[in-house]
């Protein structure tokens, strides 16, 4: 049979194309599909751990132009809720991130027409000053484009200038769907697909390890998806060999709760639990050169993302100390230190404290818990 023929190159780690990946998708049942990448994942990462980070996703700013219909947390330049992040704000922040044991920022914001290369340089290289062990996994490649067209600079040197400020890693925000036809009705004023590509191509070239995520399940077509997976992977394998690259990738279903696109378009979230994990074992089998995969327990809730570490994720993300993008359309779910490492054993693995850069951490040996109220 044709999907046994592929699933063999699969466990052999070959390249298929999107038209294999997708009729594997559409026509092999959830079980098979888990299994291969299952066993795809025991070949990367032998042993039965599960990674896991302390890391807060702190804002800049919620001024932004760029008007995706995705998203609840801008404000237009002017608003009266809009804001700019202060030093003070981050001291206070980053101080109880420490406490908590973490040690690193995921921060980014929108697409703010005054705040340029000048700006976030030197507030990086503040942060740094302030807490030389504080680690920057930062801005993403929409914000690298724009901060790029008004420095009227290239990517690399933007690049460059920022990772010479302090940023330690970039993170894979604003791939959504990397197709141009979606990028055009969900999210026009960010970067095309291909410049999205061409960023993380020069952070590769620069050694700055990236991540690579999918936010699917509104308009875009199967067909889409897979497009985007083999993008993602061409990218990867053009990396420099000393290189990371994408270190991780990170798929997660649109949360729809009153986006534009849901109030004005009727686009509702259509990914089922079933969906995801399908979607979780099809990405580790249409990405072998990508070493982890993440379960977004964020936005499919604990018991979903526990399976998935049995569909080919390795990694259970961050119990985001604070989150307010996703949040403000209506992802609920919430873990602390604690109950994130619960959550894994519970699925049969052992909890491993991890950085950015996926290497092992020794868990503080002080540190407060999170009281979560919600």
């Amino acid at each position: 049979m044709v999907s046994e023929q592929l699933l063999k190159r699969a466990l052999e780690f070959d390249f298929l194309s999107a038209e294999e990946g997708q009729f594997l998708y559409e026509t092999v049942p959830t079980a098979e599909l888990m299994d291969v990448a299952f066993r795809m994942r025991k070949v990367l990462h032998p042993d039965n751990n599960v990674t896991w980070i302390i890391d807060r996703n702190l804002n800049t700013t919620n001024v932004c132009i760029a008007n995706c219909k995705f998203c609840n947390f801008y404000r237009i330049p002017g608003h009266a809720e809009s804001y700019i992040t202060t030093i003070e704000q981050y001291k206070g922040k980053i101080e109880e991130t420490f406490r908590y044991g973490g040690e690193q920022l995921l921060l980014q914001g929108g697409h703010h027409p005054d705040l340029g290369l000048d700006y976030y340089a030197g507030l990086f290289r503040e942060l740094k000053k302030l807490f030389p062990t504080l680690k920057l996994h930062a801005l993403g490649p929409p914000e690298i484009a724009h901060i790029t067209k008004l420095a009227g600079s290239t990517h690399t040197e933007v690049l460059r200038t920022l990772h010479d400020a302090g940023l330690d890693s970039l993170p894979g925000a604003g791939a959504e769907i990397l197709n141009d036809r979606v990028r055009r009705l969900i999210s026009k004023g960010k970067c095309s697909g291909r410049e999205w590509l061409d960023v993380m191509r020069a952070a590769h070239q620069l050694n700055i390890t990236t991540s690579a995520t999918m936010m699917f399940g509104h308009i875009e077509t199967v067909a889409e998806r897979f497009e985007h997976l083999v993008w993602l992977r061409q990218v990867q394998s053009e990396k420099p060999a000393n290189a990371k690259g994408f270190i991780a990738f990170i798929p997660w279903p649109f949360q729809d709760e009153g986006t534009l696109l849901n109030r004005i378009k009727g686009v509702h979230n259509t990914v089922t639990g079933e969906d995801y994990i399908r979607t979780i074992a099809i990405s580790r089998i249409m990405l072998p050169n990508i070493q982890n995969i993440q379960a977004s327990w964020l936005t499919v809730g604990k018991e979903i993302a526990q399976i998935c570490l049995h569909a080919g994720a390795n990694d259970f993300g961050s119990i985001m100390i604070e989150e307010n993008v996703v949040s403000a359309a209506g992802a609920p779910h919430r873990f602390t230190s604690n109950g994130i490492q619960e959550a894994i054993r519970e699925a049969g693995f052992i909890p491993k404290l991890r950085t950015q850069q996926y290497e092992h951490r020794q868990m503080p040996e002080v540190m407060e818990q999170q009281v979560i109220n919600y």
